[in-house]
């Protein structure tokens, strides 16, 4: 199964280098300020996929962390709970 996910993971790659060698005409970005850029296009996609990806992580990331905060302070909750159920057991055993 591994050699398998490997040898498509090669070929993707082969497709895709290929891609960027056969796209490397240039293109020019045009940006607000009246300045432009002559790059390449395949260079251009590899950026704007960069920038996609990492803002997708970033996302996750601030998510995730709210939530493992918000398990923390119910962790906290539920131990205090537990806590005071038993010290009323004990209180009311000792009756």
């Amino acid at each position: 199964m591994r050699a398998i996910v490997w040898s498509i993971r090669i070929v993707l790659f082969f497709v895709l280098l290929g891609f960027a060698i056969k796209n490397n005409d240039p293109v020019v970005l045009h940006f607000f300020s009246g300045r432009e850029w002559s790059l390449p296009l395949a260079f251009i996609i590899l950026v704007a996929f960069a920038v996609g990806a990492l803002l997708g992580v970033t996302a996750t990331i601030t998510s995730l962390l709210r939530q493992r905060h918000e398990i923390s302070r119910l962790r906290r909750q539920l131990d205090r709970a537990e806590n005071a159920a038993v010290e009323a057991a004990q209180a009311a055993d000792s009756f």
